[in-house]
């Protein structure tokens, strides 16, 4: 499985609202890092994928995605929960699955 596989499942399970199949993503030992949060560990980051996807998230457009064998970085504009964002963030990958990722979210005008 390469890193674009990951990243495909990923989108995947956003649009379909999945939140079971966003979290078979994650490595037992994941951390997810936000500027308003730091979610550890798999309840954690079920509680923040959860209200994540109760905001409807909706991918506009990828604006660029640059793979390695273990690390996915990427830029896209978004509309979650109402809102039109520009998000920037990076997977790093560890036995296929999602070991740690950093997400920021800015608003478009």
């Amino acid at each position: 499985m390469t890193a674009q596989d990951v990243f495909d499942r990923q989108l995947a399970a956003i649009a379909a609202g999945d939140l079971d199949a966003l979290l078979a993503q994650y490595h037992p030992e994941a951390v997810v890092v936000r500027f308003d949060r730091v979610a550890e560990g798999p309840p954690a980051i079920g509680e923040l994928f959860a209200a994540y996807l109760e905001a409807k998230p909706q991918v506009e457009e990828l604006v660029a995605v640059r793979t390695s064998d273990d690390v996915i970085f990427y830029q896209a504009r978004m509309t979650v929960g109402g809102n039109r964002v520009e998000t920037y963030g990076t997977l790093v990958l560890r036995d296929g699955l999602i070991w740690r990722q950093t997400a920021a979210a800015r608003p478009l005008a």
